[in-house]
């Protein structure tokens, strides 16, 4: 059985950032790591700009929601990655927290929004890397 990692992302409403940051993960990992998202006080729905400025990478965040942020969400996860959660978020040990300090999308704009985006696929390429690097061919250490 193999062993592939699992990120939360977690944000106040799991209407914007982090279900842009699940989104972003999950098209780059192509399943070499499972992505989840939630909220500490979840919106009833997707911000509709967020839900555009994804569109405009060729991703559709349609049939998402925002998700409650659950203990079994934070337990189950190797990677915990809050955005603007604050204390909500329950603290495991063994566990990876990192808090990637990003403006909040509710109330703006499709323009001011890319930037956030961009920074988040940014950030989760990084992530990625770290966690399932993908070898060049040629490479000795490849399969």
């Amino acid at each position: 059985m193999t062993n592939v990692p699992e990120v939360l992302f977690v944000c106040v409403h799991n209407a914007g950032r982090s279900q842009m940051a699940a989104a972003l993960l999950a098209h780059h990992a192509d399943h070499r790591v499972q992505v989840r998202s939630a909220g500490s006080t979840p919106a009833e729905k997707i911000n509709p700009a967020v839900l555009a400025a994804m569109a405009e990478v060729g991703l559709d965040l349609s049939n998402e929601f925002p998700k409650p942020l659950t203990d079994d969400a934070v337990q189950t996860a190797d990677v915990v990655i809050t955005m603007g959660c604050g204390d909500a978020c329950p603290i495991y040990p063994s566990k990876r927290y990192l808090d990637w300090n990003l403006p909040d999308p509710a109330g703006k704009t499709l323009a001011e929004i890319r930037p956030i985006r961009d920074e988040i696929d940014r950030r989760v390429r990084v992530l990625l890397n770290e966690l399932a690097p993908t070898h060049k061919e040629g490479d000795p250490a490849a399969p």
